[in-house]
Parts: C-alpha cells; structure tokens; sequence
C-alpha cells in the first residue's frame, strides 16, 4: 500500500496554526497571508479526510483528532529545527580551504590570519598557494583569491584592492653613487621585471619616457621575488600596490615617484555560486572585506 503523506506546506500551516491557535499568528510566523494559511487547512484537511479546527466564540480550537495528530508531530518539527541549526552551527565550524598565489598568500594574507583565529577558532584555514589562480578553484578549494577583470562564470566574485603599480627600491639607492632624484634617473638603473616587460612599458608611457629601454633586467615568476629583489637592492621594480604595501610601511622599500599606473585588474575573492552563502564562506568574506575596507580607509586618511 502506498504512503500518504500530507503535503509540507500544508503541515507546516497546521503546526503553526495549532502551536499559536491562531491563523493569524500563523501567517505572521510563516511570512504569508491569513487566507494562505486557512487554504493550507483546508487541503489537509482533505488529504485526511479529517476536520482539525473548530472555532467557538471567536476563538480556534483543535478537534480531537486535531489535538492528538498536532502532539504527534510537533516532536517532528522540532526535530528538522534542531538539525537544520546543527548543521549550519557546523558549517561555520571545521577547515576553510584557501586557494591563492603565493606572493599574495605572503604579503598580505597569511601576516593578516592571526586576526581571522582570534575572532573565529573554530574555522581551521588551509593555505594552498597555486602559480595559476584562475584556475585553482577545485573540488578541494572552498575559497579562493583571482586576480583579474572579475568576469568569471559559474563563480561569486568580490572585488578586494583597488589596484595600481608602482615603481619601489631600497631606500639605499636614493643615496647611492647614482641618486633616483627623477624618472630620467631610471636610465642607469636596473629595472626588475614581474613575468614580463609589459607593465614596465605601460608605466613609462604615464611617466613620459616612451624611449626608456625597458629591455632589461631579471624576469621573476613571482611577484614576491620581485620585492625582495629590490629590497636586496638590486634595482627598481614596479610592484603591484597591494603586495608591496608592507615594505613600504616598514621602510624596507619607498617610492621614489608619484607616477602610478592604475591597474584594470584587481584580486577578487571568489567561490562557487551554489556555496557563497555557506556559513564558514560567509565568515571569511566578511571578515575578509572588513580587512580590505579597514586598509583602504586608512590609505585615504593618509
């Protein structure tokens, strides 16, 4: 014999509608209108062949078999309560997965997760740097940090930095035997490259120096490389803002121009679409935004 079950709707109508003895209560609780939940009714009421309310002087009341089949099932709802709240109170819990690049893992995040702990230390972080970020968010990976345009599909992106590059160094080659007073000082120094010579090229046309030869100089893979270069004053490097910041506010690197080439790309967090609002994804976003917002409001203020 087949199973009868009540549809759901209608079961939740009636147990709110049986908990409050009040359509109206019930429609208030269950956000929809008094006549929604008396339809509701009415088709349990059907479905069972069954009358479960009466009403008296105004007031409603649970008919016997009312009264017994609400005692049974309210146990039930109560139940899917409990376990809808354990496992979101679980989903907030447990190990972040954190796809990103290694020089943005290690100039900017990882001196930043001790905060995240102290706030959230039931959400463990995994770091695992990856060279191609457009392409690291795998089935292993619940997060991770994009750096481009933003316009990637099946994905929720949030913009963090507003980007742009910059020329940095020692501050010992201000003072060396040939002093960076001006872009035309670039001529005799060493230019340090992040993956190719474009951006260089690009920064130089800002500058007003189209001619300057940007044809030399070592190529890093990594953005990281690059600043420790300079730091080892090796030559000037056009350094991505976001990542050189902290050897900017340390005095290990300084600018030398006001010159900056603003940049059409920027680092996003993103996640797959179905899990942005998983409760540990939501955690370190906004954990994660809040840190952005508070580091650009200070750069303002400065």
């Amino acid at each position: 014999m087949a199973r009868r079950l009540p549809p759901l709707n209608s079961l939740k109508a009636f147990e709110a509608a049986a908990r409050n003895l009040s359509f109206t209560k019930a429609a208030e609780e269950l956000f929809v209108t008094q006549a929604a939940i008396s339809h509701q009714i009415k088709l349990l009421e059907d479905h069972l062949s069954i009358k479960l309310f009466m009403r008296r002087n105004r007031s409603l009341l649970l008919t016997e078999e009312g009264q017994s089949y609400y005692l049974d099932i309210k146990d039930i709802f109560a139940h899917l309560y409990e376990a809808t709240e354990k496992l979101l109170t679980r989903g907030a819990k447990g190990t972040i997965s954190i796809a990103l690049t290694p020089s943005f893992a290690i100039q900017w995040l990882v001196p930043r997760l001790s905060e995240f702990s102290a706030l959230h230390p039931d959400i463990d972080v995994r770091i695992k740097a990856q060279d191609h970020d457009d392409s690291s968010l795998t089935d292993d990976v619940d997060v991770a940090i994009y750096y481009g345009l933003g316009h990637w599909q099946g994905v929720n992106a949030d913009k963090l930095h507003t980007e742009y590059l910059t020329p940095v160094c020692s501050p010992l080659l201000l003072a060396s035997d040939r002093p960076i007073r001006s872009t035309e000082d670039l001529r005799h120094h060493t230019l340090l490259h992040d993956s190719s010579r474009k951006n260089w090229k690009e920064w130089m046309k800002v500058a007003g120096l189209p001619d300057l030869n940007v044809n030399q100089g070592p190529i890093f893979s990594h953005s990281s490389m690059v600043l420790q270069a300079a730091i080892h004053g090796q030559g000037v490097a056009l350094a991505h803002s976001v990542l050189a910041k902290p050897d900017i506010d340390s005095g290990r690197l300084v600018m030398p121009f006001d010159q900056v080439l603003v940049s059409k790309n920027a680092y996003y967090l993103v996640c797959r679409e179905a899990q942005s609002d998983t409760a540990k994804i939501v955690t370190f976003r906004n954990w994660l935004l809040a840190a952005v917002k508070q580091e650009q409001e200070a750069i303002e203020l400065d």
